[in-house]
C-alpha cells in the first residue's frame, strides 16, 4: 500500500500543478479581489472536487464515461461557462480602459472584491462543469488500488489525498499572490491579468468544447 501511496503521490502533484482552468480561476479571483477572494475561489475548487471525488465512488462517473450524450453535454456546458468567465475578463478590461489611461500609476482606492457568492462559485462550477475531472477520478485513481484492497474505501483515500494536494498548491498560489497584492491591484497592471486570464479562459473553453 505504501508503494501506491507513494505512486500516486509523485502523479498527483504532476497533475495538480499542471495548469488548468483551477489554477487559472484562483489567479483571476487574486487579481480581482485579492487573497480573501483567492481563498473563496480555491474553497469554490475545492468542493467541486470532492463532488467529484463522491461521484467517482459511487460509480456516477462510470456511468458519466459510459454515456457519450452526457458527456458531451456537460463538456459542452462547461466550456460555455469557461468562455462567458473570459468574456467578462475582457469587458471588464473594457470598462476600465477610460479611467486607466487617466489614472495615476499607483491606485487612488482600493479596489472593491467581489462577492463571496462569485468566486466561490466561480471555482465551484469551474469543477463541477469539467467532465474531465470525473473522468480522472473514475480511470486514474483505481489504477493505483492495491490487489486486494477495497476499491471504495481505497479510491476514496487517495481522493481525499488528491484534494489536500490541491489545497496545499491553492495556498501556495494564494500566499504568493499576498506578497504581490498591491502591485496586482494597480489599475494598469490588473487591467493587463484581466486581459491574459479573459483570453486564457476563452482558449481553455474552446479546448474543452473540442477535445474527444
Amino acid at each position: 500500500m505504501l508503494t501506491s501511496l507513494v505512486s500516486f503521490t509523485l502523479a498527483a502533484v504532476l497533475l495538480v500543478i499542471l495548469p488548468g482552468p483551477d489554477t487559472l480561476v484562483v489567479l483571476r479571483g487574486l487579481v480581482r479581489g485579492g487573497r480573501r477572494e483567492g481563498v473563496l475561489t480555491s474553497i469554490g475548487v475545492l468542493c467541486g472536487l470532492m463532488v467529484w471525488m463522491l461521484a467517482a465512488v459511487a460509480g456516477l462517473s462510470a456511468l458519466l464515461q459510459a454515456s457519450e450524450l452526457g458527456y458531451d453535454a456537460l463538456k459542452i456546458i462547461g466550456a460555455c461557462y469557461l468562455v462567458w468567465m473570459g468574456v467578462q475578463s475582457l469587458r471588464s478590461v473594457l470598462r476600465a480602459a477610460p479611467a486607466v489611461a487617466a489614472a495615476d500609476p499607483a491606485p487612488t482606492r482600493p479596489v472593491s472584491p467581489m462577492s463571496r457568492a462569485g468566486g466561490f462559485g466561480s471555482g465551484l462550477l469551474t469543477d463541477l462543469l469539467n467532465p474531465k475531472i470525473g473522468i480522472v477520478f473514475i480511470s486514474f485513481l483505481p489504477g493505483f488500488v492495491p490487489h486486494g484492497y477495497s476499491v471504495g474505501w481505497t479510491t476514496l483515500t487517495l481522493g481525499a489525498l488528491y484534494i489536500v494536494l490541491t489545497a496545499i498548491y491553492c495556498a501556495i498560489l494564494v500566499a504568493a499572490a499576498g506578497k504581490i497584492a498591491t502591485w496586482m491591484q494597480i489599475p494598469r497592471v490588473r487591467r493587463r491579468l484581466d486581459a491574459i486570464a479573459g483570453m486564457t479562459l476563452i482558449g481553455f473553453g474552446g479546448r474543452l468544447a473540442t477535445e474527444s
